[in-house]
């Protein structure tokens, strides 16, 4: 980000993250194994397509997500996080244990299951398996 609203640390966050677009395909890469722009599409939260094309420019542009070409498919491109992104983690984890302690809706997630009670144990488990795909 080239500028920011001011010094503040929340606030510097907020220049790249204040939308819920970006934290939610961080989320994808990381806790589904998403990485193409299709699978990005079947997320259930459905961004539109030009909001998808902007965040992953940003995050590209902001050193979160690395964009290849697939290994598999040369015509398509791959996503993968960098260290900078892989270490938004706790963040994600933090945020979605407050959500799950607060609104009796998220208890049913996918997520909420995985992290309930074994936080720490959790944050672990992916990261360890984070770090054999960080790039």
């Amino acid at each position: 980000m080239d500028k920011n609203r001011s010094d503040c640390p929340v606030s510097c966050s907020l220049d790249i993250f204040g939308d819920k677009w970006s934290l939610l395909i961080i989320r994808d890469v990381m806790m589904k194994g998403k990485v193409s722009y299709g699978e990005f599409l079947t997320s259930d939260e459905k961004i539109a397509t030009n909001i998808l094309a902007n965040r992953l420019s940003t995050l590209e542009n902001e050193k979160i997500l690395v964009k290849e070409v697939s290994p598999t498919n040369k015509s398509k491109f791959v996503y993968s996080l960098t260290q900078k992104g892989a270490d938004l983690l706790p963040i994600l984890v933090e945020l979605a244990d407050w959500s799950i302690k607060y609104y009796e809706n998220t208890k049913a997630s996918e997520l909420s299951k995985r992290i309930s009670g074994r936080k720490a144990k959790f944050l672990q488990e992916v990261s360890e398996k984070l770090q054999e795909r960080v790039k």
